[in-house]
C-alpha cells in the first residue's frame, strides 16, 4: 500500500470503528476563531497557544466536513479529550490559508498540543496507534481515557 493510500485506508478504518461512539463534543473549549486578522501570524500564534489542545479542521467536531477532520475528532474522543479549541477553516478563507502558512503544512486538519504543531490526521493516527499520544496528553495534564479502558480490561 502506498503512503497516502495507506493513511487514507487507516483513517477510513478508524472512522468505521469510531462510528456510534457517544454524543457530541460541544464543550467549553470548542470555539470559533473570531474575526479580525484571522490569517495573521500574530493572531494564529495567540490561537495555538491559548489552549492545551487546538485543532483546525474542516467543519466542527459535531459535524466534520471531511473524513480526515472526522478521524482527528474520533481520535480525541477515544482518548476522552473533550475540552479543546476547534476552529472551522471553512468559515474563514483567511484562517484556512493563514494556518497553512503559519505551520508550513499544506493540509487541514492541523493539531497543536501546548502551542506546538503536531501534524495532521496521519500523524495523530500514528501517535494514537503507537501510544505516543497517551504520553503527550499526559505531559499536558490530560489522562487518556484509553488508560482507564485498559485498566478495566486488566481487572476482568
Amino acid at each position: 500500500m502506498s503512503g497516502s493510500l495507506g493513511r487514507a485506508a487507516a483513517a477510513a478504518a478508524l472512522l468505521r470503528w469510531g462510528r456510534g461512539v457517544g454524543g457530541g463534543l460541544r464543550g467549553p473549549g470548542v470555539r470559533a476563531a473570531g474575526s479580525g486578522g484571522s490569517g495573521s501570524s500574530e493572531h494564529l500564534d495567540a490561537l495555538v497557544k491559548k489552549d492545551k489542545v487546538v485543532v483546525f479542521l474542516k467543519g466542527t467536531p459535531e459535524q466534520p466536513q471531511c473524513g480526515f477532520s472526522n478521524a482527528v475528532v474520533q481520535i480525541l474522543r477515544l482518548h476522552g479529550v473533550r475540552d479543546y479549541a476547534a476552529y472551522n477553516v471553512l468559515d474563514d478563507p483567511q484562517l484556512r490559508q493563514g494556518i497553512k502558512d503559519y505551520s508550513n503544512w499544506p493540509t487541514i486538519p492541523q493539531v497543536y498540543l501546548n502551542g506546538e504543531f503536531v501534524g495532521g490526521c496521519d500523524i495523530l493516527l500514528q501517535m494514537h496507534q503507537n501510544g505516543d499520544l497517551v504520553e503527550e496528553l499526559k505531559k499536558l495534564g490530560i489522562r487518556s481515557a484509553l488508560l482507564d479502558e485498559a485498566k478495566d480490561q486488566d481487572s476482568k
